[in-house]
C-alpha cells in the first residue's frame, strides 16, 4: 500500500492512496479461508468446498469488503503515523472510477487537520469574581413577593374592579338553548385573569353584590369544542360576592404555606436561594471574562470549513429570530456577514481550545451527569418523558447537544480552580447590570 501526499497547505491535506491488486486478492483469499470451514455446498462436505470454487462464487462480493477495509486501514495508519486529527469526516473518493478486477485501487483522501494548539497556562489568567451578600432588604423584598403570590381575597363594598374577585353563578345558552359545561355555581373569577372567554370578564367590571347581568360573548373560531366555536352565546350571571385582593401577612402562617417550619426558616431558605442566584449570575460574568481573555491571548490557525459552517449556522439562526413568521426553511439563501464570520471564528477557536484542555486533562462527562441533563430536558415534555428518553438514546446528535454545554462548563470550572481569582464585593444592582451587558453582547 502506498500513500502519497498531494497537498499540504495550512491545515488542508490531500493524499493519494494506492492499494495493490495483489494485496486485495490476498485479503479476499484470507476471508475465504476464514469462512471455508463453515461453508456447505451441494456435492461437498461441510468445510471441504475448494477455495477456487468459493472464490468464483463469492469473490466479487468479498472484493468490495476488502477494498473498504484496505482503505480504512490505510486511513487509520496514516492518522496514527502523522498525528493528524481531521476537523471533520475526511472526503474519500475513487481516483480510478473505471476500476476493474485485477487492477490496483486508487483513492484520493482530503481533509482539514485540527490545528496544533499552543500550551496554555491557566495559572496565568487573572479573573475577578463579583460577590453579592443578600441583605435584609433583599430578603424582605422576596418575602413581600411571596406574600403577594399567596394573596387572599377579602369581601369589599362597592363595585368590582380589575384585579378583584367576583363569586358568581352563571348559565350559558346559545339561541336560547343551554349547552353542556356552560353553567356553574359559586365560581370565583378574578377580573383581568383572562381565564374566561374574551370579553366575559370585562363586562363584569362595575358589578356589585346582588346584581344580575346578561353577558354576551362570541366563542373564538379556534375554540376547542367544535359545537361552540365561533358561536354567539349569552350568560345569565348572578353576582354573589365581590372581594378585593389582600396580600398575605408575612408571618409563620405564610412560611408554612411555602413548606417552611416558621418565618425564620423561610428567611433562611430565601437567603440560600438568593446566594445561589447571585452565585450563578457572578459565574456567568466571570465565564465571559475568561472566554474573552482566552480569545484574545490564545491564537492558532482555524479549519476554514468549521468556521464557514459555524458562520452559516449563526446567520441562519439570527435570520429566524428576526423573522419569526418563517417557521420552515423555504426562504432565500442567507449569506453570513463579516460580523457573523468574526463571531464564528471566536466560537470555533474557543471550542477547539476548551476541547483540547479537556482532552489533555481527561475531563469527561459522566453517565450520571448525562442522565440528569436528559431528565432536565425531558421535563419540558410532560407526559412524554419516556418518548424523549428513547429519542435521545437513538439520536447521537441530540446526545452531543446535551453533552457539549456540560463538558464546556466542566473545563471552565477546571480553569477557574487554577486561575488567580480575586473577589470584589458589589451591590445587587451592579451584578444585574453586568448580567444585562452580557445579554446585550450575545
Amino acid at each position: 500500500m502506498q500513500v502519497t501526499e498531494t497537498l499540504n497547505e495550512g491545515l488542508k491535506r490531500s493524499y493519494h492512496i494506492t492499494v495493490p491488486a495483489t494485496e486485495l486478492d490476498a485479503k479476499v483469499d484470507e476471508k475465504l479461508a476464514e469462512a471455508q470451514p463453515d461453508v456447505e455446498m451441494k456435492g461437498f462436505r461441510k468445510g471441504k468446498v475448494p477455495l477456487a470454487l468459493l472464490k468464483k462464487q463469492f469473490g466479487q462480493r468479498l472484493m468490495g469488503e476488502a477494498m473498504q477495509e484496505a482503505v480504512d486501514n490505510a486511513m487509520s495508519q496514516h492518522f496514527e503515523d502523522s498525528g493528524d486529527r481531521p476537523a471533520q469526516q475526511p472526503e474519500v473518493k475513487m481516483a480510478n472510477e473505471d476500476w476493474k478486477p485485477g487492477e490496483d485501487v486508487e483513492v484520493d483522501m482530503s481533509y482539514e487537520a485540527l490545528p496544533d494548539i499552543p500550551d496554555f497556562d491557566a495559572k496565568s489568567i487573572q479573573l475577578e469574581k463579583m460577590v453579592v451578600t443578600p441583605d435584609e432588604a433583599a430578603v424582605d423584598e422576596a418575602l413581600q413577593s411571596l406574600a403577594e403570590n399567596a394573596q387572599n381575597f377579602e369581601a369589599k363594598d362597592g363595585a368590582a374592579e380589575d384585579g378583584d374577585q367576583v363569586v358568581i353563578d352563571f348559565k350559558g345558552s346559545i339561541d336560547g338553548e343551554e349547552f353542556e359545561g356552560g353553567a356553574a355555581e359559586d365560581y370565583p373569577l378574578t377580573l383581568g385573569s383572562n381565564s374566561f372567554i374574551p370579553g366575559f370578564e370585562e363586562q363584569l367590571k362595575g358589578v356589585s353584590v346582588g346584581d344580575e347581568k346578561t353577558v354576551e360573548v362570541k366563542f373564538p373560531e379556534e375554540y376547542g369544542a367544535e359545537t361552540l366555536a365561533g358561536k354567539d352565546a349569552q350568560f345569565a350571571v348572578t353576582v354573589k360576592e365581590v372581594k378585593a385582593p389582600a396580600a398575605a401577612e408575612v408571618d409563620d402562617e405564610l412560611a408554612k404555606k411555602y413548606g417552611a417550619e416558621d418565618l425564620e426558616a423561610l428567611k433562611t431558605q430565601i437567603r440560600e436561594r438568593l446566594e445561589a442566584e447571585y452565585g450563578n449570575a457572578s459565574r456567568a460574568v466571570m465565564k465571559r471574562e475568561l472566554l474573552d481573555k482566552l480569545d484574545e491571548q490564545v491564537k492558532f490557525d482555524l479549519p476554514p470549513s468549521l468556521v464557514e459552517a459555524e458562520a452559516k449556522q449563526i446567520a441562519h439562526q439570527l435570520w429566524h429570530e428576526e423573522n419569526p413568521e418563517h417557521q420552515g426553511h423555504d426562504h432565500p439563501e442567507i449569506e453570513p456577514t463579516e460580523e457573523h464570520q468574526k463571531l464564528a471564528e471566536r466560537r470555533v477557536r474557543l471550542g477547539l481550545l476548551l476541547a483540547e484542555i479537556g482532552r489533555e486533562n481527561d475531563i469527561q462527562v459522566t453517565d450520571q451527569e448525562m442522565t440528569q441533563a436528559v431528565m432536565n430536558q425531558a421535563r419540558q415534555y410532560p407526559g412524554q418523558e419516556r418518548q424523549f428518553f428513547e429519542f435521545v438514546q437513538q439520536n447521537p446528535q441530540m446526545r452531543q447537544q446535551l453533552q457539549a454545554p456540560i463538558f464546556e462548563d466542566k473545563v471552565v470550572d477546571y480553569i477557574f480552580e487554577l486561575a488567580e481569582v480575586s473577589e470584589k464585593e458589589v451591590s445587587k444592582e451592579e451584578l444585574q447590570k453586568a448580567v444585562e451587558e452580557l445579554e446585550d453582547e450575545e
